[in-house]
């Protein structure tokens, strides 16, 4: 099992969202996700979560929220432990969106975002990012691309 984080960022009514699609391999090619990645040895999730945000969009956030942990179990992929965050920022944000090897980022409207291709279980969490709550803590089962289990915590 890895490690990862991801964060949603959100500015003037909108997320910046990431088409994946530009490494071989990867189980989210054609899936819409926010900004995150692998923990490198020795980080903490916040450390991570930072790092991979300046990394993909050269942005330094000072402020986010910690919402808690999202349990992948998948049939098909290795299983993994993703550190869910949000952050908001205020005013004009400049991100060179060159800078990101790993898919093409944009601004999507937030009443846009649920239209987008995203897992099914990214959907479920980011719906509740989008209802303000605080704590989101969940295991989901994937059997290939199929979510068939959603456990709260």
């Amino acid at each position: 099992m890895f490690e990862t984080t991801l964060c949603y960022i959100e500015n003037k009514g909108r997320y910046l969202m990431m088409l994946r699609g530009m490494k071989a391999c990867d189980p989210s090619s054609g899936k819409w996700i926010g900004v995150g990645g692998k923990f490198e040895k020795g980080e903490t999730a916040v450390e991570c979560m930072l790092r991979e945000v300046r990394e993909e969009t050269g942005l330094t956030l000072e402020t986010w929220h910690y919402h808690g942990l999202i349990e992948f179990v998948s049939d098909k992929w290795e299983s993994e432990n993703m550190h869910l965050f949000s952050a908001h920022l205020e005013g004009d944000v400049d991100i060179d969106f060159s800078i990101c090897d790993e898919g093409v980022m944009h601004w999507i409207n937030k009443d846009e975002v649920m239209g987008l291709s995203l897992w099914e279980g990214d959907r479920i969490f980011l719906q509740k990012i989008m209802d303000g709550e605080p704590d989101i803590n969940m295991r989901l089962e994937y059997h290939g691309d199929d979510l068939v289990s959603v456990t709260m915590k």
